[in-house]
């Protein structure tokens, strides 16, 4: 009796054994880029003559400010300093901006609960808004007013980075991810976008079943754009990551949907008696990207960029961890026809990954005055990307 109870518990072990090599294997071999510090120090390698990274003609790439650990969101003040918030460090910093270059770098705000979103109120552009895990807070860096909490959101769970940022429409937008990979919420706040007035007041929900949209922005018609990334565990190529366009009160078919409202009947066993992904019940993606690329910061073309880029929008690729083959770790470039249309994807800079490991991650994408600035969580830096060519638009 004892031989066969060892029997048995040697076999359930290998089978164990057996089954989690095959899924590490297959979900977490691409992941081993991310295990080793960064193969090479991105500063000296983006000033020497042989720099990892590649971006089309007429541009140069430089490290505008380093020294910034687990740096996300770049915003820019009145006066043309840079805030960049370090979620991994607790804090927020100030680079302070003369001519051009960082003058003076110093954590401002300390002691924080993984602030990520920053904004700038527009009707009061010297008021500062932090999202941090569990709250949003306000205050006047004019004044010596301390920090002022105005909504409470839901903490814990897989995703916890909460961006803000201020609309056409004068109110405060807020993104708060899902509490796990694939699942049914318990809390009604997560997977969803709000809004609210300055003040905090007036919440309410915007847009439901985004999963994880990190980040958001607006473009010239007034309409909010979002990178959106999918689940895990559907192997290498599934699901897609997404760019939407994001509406009141549509649904973008998270847990049971994804991409262009494709039915996840991996975790999904209810039968239904309509189509469970379909509109106008659910929206499908406007865009599908590529599986695990983890779509971040987003941005449309700046004024003074060849006449080609018009129009077009580019994306923070922050790159896999649960692939077999890493992918992502660059900016994409998306295109568009005139009358809005997609057409496609390319590769506008990329370097980040190399042979033997990961130089950087690149997170937030900032727009001013025709300069790109890209913030890197892993390198800690924040990179300026400039058009020296003829410009055209």
């Amino acid at each position: 009796m004892r031989k066969n109870l060892s029997f048995i518990a040697a076999a359930l072990a290998v089978m164990f054994l057996t089954w989690a090599a095959a899924f590490f294997y297959q979900n977490y071999r691409g992941a081993s880029v991310l295990i080793t510090p960064p193969v090479r120090d991105v500063s000296i390698l983006v000033s020497s003559s042989s720099s990892p990274f590649l971006l089309p003609a007429g541009f140069t790439v430089s490290v505008f400010a380093r020294g910034l650990p687990g740096a996300r969101v770049i915003a820019r003040d009145t006066v043309g300093n840079l805030w960049v918030s370090q979620p991994s460090e607790s804090t927020v910093s100030l680079l302070e901006v003369r001519d051009g270059k960082v003058v003076n770098q110093r954590p401002v705000f300390k002691n924080l609960q993984k602030p990520h979103g920053l904004a700038f109120d527009p009707d009061q552009p010297s008021t500062l808004y932090i999202a941090e895990e569990n709250k949003i807070s306000r205050v006047a860096l004019d004044s010596n007013s301390p920090m002022e909490k105005i909504a409470d959101l839901p903490a814990g769970g897989n995703h916890t980075t909460r961006t803000i940022g201020f609309g056409p429409d004068g109110r405060l937008y807020v993104a708060i991810g899902s509490s796990c990979n694939v699942c049914s919420e318990k809390d009604d706040r997560r997977a969803k976008i709000f809004s609210m007035k300055p003040d905090g007041t007036d919440m309410k929900e915007y847009a439901r079943g985004l999963r994880n949209t990190v980040f958001f922005t607006w473009d010239e018609k007034g309409r909010m754009w979002g990178t959106d990334m999918g689940r895990d565990y559907l192997g290498d190529d599934l699901p897609p990551d997404e760019i939407n366009i994001l509406s009141e009160d549509k649904n973008y078919g998270w847990p049971i949907c994804y991409g262009k409202n494709i039915h996840d009947t991996n975790f999904d066993k209810n039968v239904y008696i309509r189509a469970p992904c379909e509109e106008p019940f659910e929206t499908p993606a406007f865009i599908d990207l590529p599986a695990h690329s983890a779509p971040l910061g987003l941005a449309f073309i700046p004024v003074g960029w060849p006449r080609e880029y018009a129009g077009n929008l580019l994306v923070a690729y922050h790159g896999s961890w649960n692939r077999s083959v890493p992918t992502g770790y660059k900016i994409a470039r998306i295109t568009f026809d005139a009358a809005g249309n997609y057409i496609g994807a390319e590769d506008f800079m990329t370097g980040w990954l190399v042979e033997k490991g990961v130089i950087g991650r690149p997170v937030d994408l900032l727009v001013n005055q025709g300069v790109l600035y890209i913030s890197d969580d892993r390198a800690g830096v924040i990179y300026k990307v400039e058009y020296k060519g003829d410009k055209s638009i």
